[in-house]
């Protein structure tokens, strides 16, 4: 494996050089040094503001909490925390993960109703508001901002405003948003969030942003998980415990991934992950390749997914072994109609879409 390697892949992407050096930190004991507890609160308040909550996106502020676990673990804590035997959870679809929703769902003997579009379009309030109509009154409603597997970006202002109008509690997973473009969290009680992808910092930390309204339902939710729960977490950082010892290093390195995007500039990460795909997708066209979604404007600003039916893996192939450059396939049923260039994070930058670029006409011929 070469050090020279890019790995254009949707996350995990490249980890940035000073946040590996802040992993190299002597590891402090999480449960008992003082110190620790006060750099935590800090990582926590500068996740605030990479979130935006309670700011420019209106509603309440969102605490954020971080959990030591791959952004799968919030998933699951979300639905633990906020689901009960019984509830009745729209699952709203357009993909994989959106998909998953459901089995989070059933696993904690939740009532999952799956309103889903086709996998090459985004989700749409006024379906999300008529299915709601025809299925009556539901608890929770779980959705995906950004579909990994597919390239896609669900606008969610519209569905997040028929929730509210609705009384029900949403769910989101950023995790392949977060970081690299807008997030409405200031509208969405449980926003979940992954240090591997846009924020490039190494797998191992979920985070959350969580709604006052949230924890307070959390609180009636008699949750059968120790360690997929939010609630705990909730008075954790003032209260100077953590419910198990935390990932001390982990948290040293996405402090310093988190600082490298404030220094930059929230608007400047945006505008580059903006330009990283547009440049991606004009030299796909250049190559007779066209996005997965059915609509450009569909298309996710940290992913590009292209309809490659049939050659995804040969293509992968011949683009790492020619040219050292990795990416991925679909998944699923997707595994080999689908080419993901991630342009996320560290990597969401021209000259490294260019390069990606190259190698890709090149086997192309």
């Amino acid at each position: 494996m070469s050090d020279d390697r890019l790995r254009m892949t949707p996350g995990p992407t490249e980890v940035p050089e000073p946040v590996r050096q802040a992993m190299g930190e002597p590891t402090p004991n999480p449960d008992l040094e003082p110190e620790f507890f006060e750099f935590y609160r800090s990582l926590t308040d500068k996740l605030e503001t990479v979130y935006g909550a309670g700011d420019e996106t209106g509603g309440d502020d969102r605490d954020v909490v971080v959990l030591g676990g791959e952004g799968i673990l919030g998933l699951e804590a979300a639905v633990a925390s906020l689901v009960g035997p019984g509830d009745r959870v729209l699952c709203l679809s357009n993909g994989l993960y959106g998909d998953g929703f459901t089995d989070f769902v059933e696993n904690y003997g939740g009532e999952a109703v799956v309103s889903e579009v086709p996998w090459r379009e985004t989700l749409d309030g006024n379906v999300v508001a008529d299915a709601i109509d025809r299925g009556g009154e539901f608890d929770v409603a779980t959705m995906v901002h950004c579909e990994t597997p597919t390239g896609s970006l669900n606008d969610l202002e519209g569905i997040l405003d028929v929730l509210e109008d609705r009384n029900v509690l949403s769910i989101v997973d950023a995790v392949s948003s977060l970081g690299g473009t807008p997030v409405p969290t200031g509208q969405i009680d449980v926003c979940i969030g992954a240090s591997q992808k846009c924020l490039s910092a190494p797998p191992g930390l979920t985070t959350c942003a969580v709604s006052d309204r949230a924890w307070r339902c959390m609180e009636s939710v008699n949750n059968p998980s120790l360690y997929a729960d939010l609630e705990p977490w909730r008075t954790a950082a003032e209260e100077e415990w953590f419910p198990y010892t935390h990932l001390a290093s982990n948290l040293y390195g996405l402090d310093a991934a988190v600082d490298l995007l404030l220094e930059e500039g929230l608007e400047d990460v945006f505008a580059r992950h903006e330009e990283a795909a547009a440049t991606c997708r004009s030299r796909a066209a250049d190559l007779g390749l066209e996005p997965y979604p059915t609509s450009e404007a569909d298309c996710s600003p940290t992913v590009t997914a292209l309809a490659v039916e049939g050659r995804a893996t040969e293509l992968q192939q011949a683009v790492l072994e020619d040219h050292d450059v990795l990416l991925a396939t679909g998944l699923g049923d997707l595994e080999d109609d689908v080419l993901r260039i991630g342009h996320m994070g560290h990597n969401a930058r021209v000259d490294r879409v260019e390069r990606t670029m190259d190698a890709l006409a090149d086997v192309l011929g």
